[in-house]
Order: structure tokens, then C-alpha cells, then sequence
């Protein structure tokens, strides 16, 4: 609200004179008027919500049926946070040729580019959705325009909303840890008792969906039977996450992206689609899905403030941080 323009409506709806007072001085004059409360503040904030929410209301099924086209999530290489970095580093001062920096472009960065982009698309408005199912619910008070590293207020404690899903490291890491082993090399295994062909021009990372996939299709019950093994363990590791979750929020905040990394308050969401967890992004669009669990959860919630209450060890810089964080499971199942 200390925006110039922000404290200048506000002043104007409860008669505060203005006019002896530099912007500046705007909000911590406002702040300290006896006769302005708390209340009459969340009012006009909500206000201020619903005037912009309004515009997104009608244009939500529009975008909701644009974000369903989009049938592949796939980043089309590693270009992460640093678009320009990655295209300098492995195309302008790899290749001397100009004819094969033009086929590049064409074929390799154009499909990288498209892939890189689309994605970023989708996260963008999707996090816009579910921004807007946590800030409609009457226990969350939005935030004025955008403010960094705040997107909304629950008890009165400012949390920013990270949408994510159980991460894979972790997941692979407690497959090891209950004696199952490395997915892909299990998967490989199987692959050669049923003769199944393991290609050999597939990232790893990659290779892993794509045998996970043609194993899942396989309806010979060995195939079966391996699938839902691996389904079930993956269920049960995220369960457990779900009943203790401190060492996921912990987890999460260690293993953030250098680039983007800070310790405030945070609201996980955590999405799940244990028919297929490599369709887990598909949920993001599902906001009928969303707006239920969203609903149920804020309704019913209960902070215990101890259990919101995080330290984790930045290896980076050495240091110990603590904040505020909490976490929602949303899984879907047929």
C-alpha cells in the first residue's frame, strides 16, 4: 500500500488530508492515525483484489482452454534460467561455420527455443490461477500489485507460493534408501527380461520416461507387476513426506537454484498425479481439481505456529536461515 497512488485512494475514501505531506510521508502518516484500523485496511486491500481479479473472472475459461493445448511438456534441452548464457556457450562460440549455425537455428535452438518458451508460458499463467484460488478464499489477504517475495497473507504471515512437485532427486534418493535401487537401471532390467529395445541415443533422464512408459503399455504381468511396485513405492515416499513434512520444506529451501535463491516465508504446493507422475504438470490446469482441495484445506486450516517454524543450511555461503514455511499435498488418483 506505499505506493503514491495506493495511499492517495485511500486517503481520499476516509478524508486523511494529504496535502502538507510528501509521498514519502504518505504511508507512515496513514499508518500511525489512531482512527484508521486494521480492518479498514484488509477492506480496502481486498478492494483494490477484487477491482483487479475482476478482469481475469471472465477470461479464466478462455485461459484455462488455451493451457489444455498445450499436449507436451518438455523444455526441449537445458537452457534453465540462463537463456542467453546457454545459446552464447554452445552455439555462437562452438561453430565457426555459417551454414551450420544456420541449421542450428533452424532445426536444434528453434525446437529448444519453442520448447523453452511454451513452458515458460504455461508455468506463467498457471501460477496466475493458482495465485487467484488462494487470494478468492476469505481467510487470505492478497497482496497490492505485485510485492517481492509476497503473494499473500494467511494469520497475518506474508508467504510466497511456490508450485512445485516432489522432486525427483529426493524421490530417487528414498527409492535407494528402502533397498529398490536406481529406477533406471531397474527399468533397464526389466526391459531386457522382456525384450523390450532400450535405445541408446536418449539422455538418461529422458530414456527413464520413455522405457517407463513403453514398460507401462507392456500388458504382459510381469510388466504389470513391476509398475505397480514402483507406483506403490513412490505413493508410500510421498505419504510419509505428507505425515512429516519438515524434511521436504527443508529439502525444497536447500536445493533452490542459486540464481533465485532466498529465505522467506513460503507456501508449498506440492502436486501429484499418482496414475502418472511425469503428468503431474497437467494438474496446474485443472482448476476445478484446484479450487477444491485449495478451498477445503484454507477452510480447515489450523496454524500450529511451531510447525511452520524452518531452518536450513545454505551450503553456498555456510550459513543457517530460518523462516516460516508450510506445505500442501494435493495428489490425484483415478
Amino acid at each position: 500500500m506505499s505506493r503514491k497512488d495506493t495511499m492517495e485512494e485511500f486517503a481520499g475514501i476516509h478524508k486523511i488530508d494529504l496535502s502538507q505531506l510528501k509521498s514519502k510521508e504518505y504511508f507512515e502518516h496513514v499508518f500511525n492515525l489512531n482512527q484508521i484500523t486494521d480492518a479498514q485496511i484488509n477492506d480496502f486491500i481486498n478492494l483494490k483484489y477484487q477491482e483487479e481479479r475482476a478482469s481475469r473472472v471472465d477470461n479464466q475459461d478462455y485461459l484455462v482452454d488455451q493451457l489444455t493445448r498445450l499436449q507436451h511438456f518438455d523444455w526441449g534441452g537445458s537452457f534453465g534460467n540462463s537463456l542467453e548464457k546457454n545459446i552464447v556457450n554452445n552455439y555462437v562460440k562452438k561453430i565457426q561455420s555459417y551454414d551450420a549455425i544456420n541449421e542450428e537455428i533452424e532445426g536444434n535452438l528453434l525446437s529448444s527455443l519453442r520448447g523453452y518458451t511454451l513452458n515458460s508460458w504455461y508455468n506463467h499463467w498457471t501460477s496466475i490461477l493458482i495465485e487467484d484460488l488462494f487470494k478468492d478464499h476469505a481467510t487470505v489477504l492478497p497482496t497490492v500489485g505485485l510485492v517481492k517475495k509476497i503473494d499473500f497473507f494467511i494469520n497475518d504471515i506474508p508467504f510466497d507460493l511456490k508450485v512445485t512437485y516432489f522432486p525427483e532427486q529426493l524421490l530417487a534418493d528414498k527409492l535407494k534408501a528402502i533397498g529398490y535401487g536406481n529406477e533406471l537401471t531397474m527399468l533397464k532390467g526389466i526391459c531386457r527380461k522382456l525384450k523390450i529395445f532400450i535405445p541408446t541415443d536418449i539422455k538418461d533422464k529422458a530414456l527413464k520416461l520413455h522405457l517407463f512408459n513403453k514398460v507401462s503399455e507392456d500388458q504382459r504381468k510381469e510388466a504389470k507387476d513391476f509398475i505397480s511396485t514402483l507406483r506403490q513405492h513412490k505413493k508410500e515416499i510421498i505419504a510419509e513426506a505428507e505425515a512429516n513434512p519438515t524434511e521436504l520444506k527443508k529439502w525444497l529451501y536447500e536445493n533452490q537454484g542459486e540464481a533465485r535463491f532466498d529465505a522467506s516465508n513460503r507456501f508449498f504446493l506440492v502436486l501429484t498425479d499418482e496414475t502418472d507422475m511425469s503428468n503431474s504438470w497437467k494438474l496446474k490446469r485443472n482448476v476445478v481439481f484446484l479450487r477444491e482441495k485449495i478451498t477445503e484445506h484454507l477452510t480447515n486450516l489450523s496454524m500450529d505456529m511451531s510447525s511452520l517454524e524452518t531452518e536450513f543450511y545454505w551450503s553456498l555461503d555456510q550459513k543457517t536461515y530460518s523462516c516460516k514455511s508450510d506445505i500442501l499435498f494435493l495428489k490425484y488418483s483415478e
